[in-house]
């Protein structure tokens, strides 16, 4: 991975990153050495002058600090170069390397018989000091590459979070427009289909010539808006899987007002108990039921009789059957387009909540709608 490095605040122009570490070395030779020329001090500034390239070659920086420390006893170069290894090239092999010499250099005094070979106590002092002068860069640099890792990671994560965030946000749109596309077709094409009927009975029985071009100028832009409905249901419908329904939603205790409207011969037997609670899903997938059965029936088979009949039975819960009657064949057919995803929809929508449907012709030339519904 790579790892960002900027040694210092954000708000300093990025040349400082570079030469003020430098700088601050060139000051500790000229303190330790003084002003005056000489070996020791091109030796500690040389030393200095080198960290502008510890970025690019750390190890070899860091080597050309050493002679300095060794030599002068500088600490600001060979620390920052060490520091600079740390961060850039934290092979294990290297920083082990690299913090050995940094310790004998601090270490070993120079000349080597400076060396005091008799006082024990002090030698491990002085040993310990090395390793310490040359492991807090080390660690340091550890440190700070560890929090920078983490930091990107953090930002790989936030952005991740960001896209699955997209993600889900498009699954919910692609749910949201399923559901659309079922309320549309229960709900507009069942009100539509009506209307249309509606205006072919007004067609037949008028005498009256300009109600007759009116009642036929409705059922055709009717049966047109049918048409375009169900081209965008079938859009809607393959942007996504339908979950749940949309709310608020009709009850069982609608279907008498349903039926009422729907302008056809149906004989409504409810045999359930108003004060059994039931959840909201399996009454609304009752009345959606009943309201697709009924339009089919219009579309399919105008003029027969249809018996509604909806039943609480045990083991099975609530049982909704449409049962209607061969069409009568002097009732003209209004020919209402279908998008075909009534009955499909209405089967995905009992098996979601656990239940059945089944839906059949009957031998007498008729069809039977039946769905078993869990009560929860």
């Amino acid at each position: 991975m790579n790892v960002r490095h900027a040694t210092l605040p954000s708000w300093l122009p990025s040349w400082a990153a570079v030469a003020l570490p430098a700088l601050f070395a060139a000051t500790d030779a000229l303190l330790v050495n003084g002003v005056t020329p000489g070996k020791d001090l091109w030796l500690s500034l040389l030393a200095a002058v080198a960290l502008l390239w510890r970025r690019r070659f750390p190890a070899t920086v860091f080597l050309a600090t050493l002679p300095g420390m060794y030599l002068t006893y500088i600490w600001l170069a060979p620390m920052i170069a060490l520091y600079t290894v740390a961060v850039r090239r934290p092979a294990r092999w290297l920083l082990g390397a690299t913090g050995v010499l940094m310790a004998a250099a601090q270490f070993v005094p120079y000349p080597v018989s400076d060396l005091a070979h008799n006082d024990r106590r002090q030698m491990a002092v002085n040993l310990v000091d090395a390793f310490v002068v040359a492991a807090t860069p080390i660690a340091l640099g550890l440190l700070t590459r560890t929090r920078r890792e983490l930091a990107d990671r953090l930002e790989e994560l936030t952005r991740s979070r960001a896209r699955e965030d997209r993600l889900l946000a498009d699954r919910v749109l692609a749910t949201e427009r399923a559901r659309l596309a079922r309320e549309m077709h229960d709900v507009v094409a069942h009100q539509v289909s009506l209307i249309s009927l509606q205006a072919g009975a007004v067609q037949i029985s008028t005498e009256d010539t300009q109600a007759r071009a009116g009642a036929r100028t409705i059922r055709e832009l009717s049966v047109r808006t049918l048409d375009e409905l169900r081209h965008m249901v079938g859009i809607l419908r393959a942007a996504g899987a339908d979950t749940e329904e949309l709310t608020p939603q009709p009850r069982l205790a609608d279907l008498p007002r349903l039926i009422e409207l729907s302008a056809l011969d149906v004989a409504f037997e409810d045999a359930t108990d108003p004060g059994t609670e039931r959840s909201e899903a399996v009454e609304r997938a009752a009345f959606r039921t009943v309201q697709e059965a009924l339009t089919n029936v219009r579309k399919h088979a105008p003029g027969a009789k249809v018996t509604v009949r909806v039943v609480e039975e045990a083991g099975a819960g609530l049982v909704v059957e449409i049962r209607n009657g061969p069409p009568d064949a002097a009732v003209p057919a209004p020919e209402l387009p279908g998008g075909g995803h009534g009955l499909v929809g209405l089967r995905e929508r009992a098996q979601s909540l656990g239940g059945t449907l089944e839906a059949h012709a009957t031998p007498e030339g008729g069809f039977v709608v039946r769905a078993r519904l869990p009560r929860e």
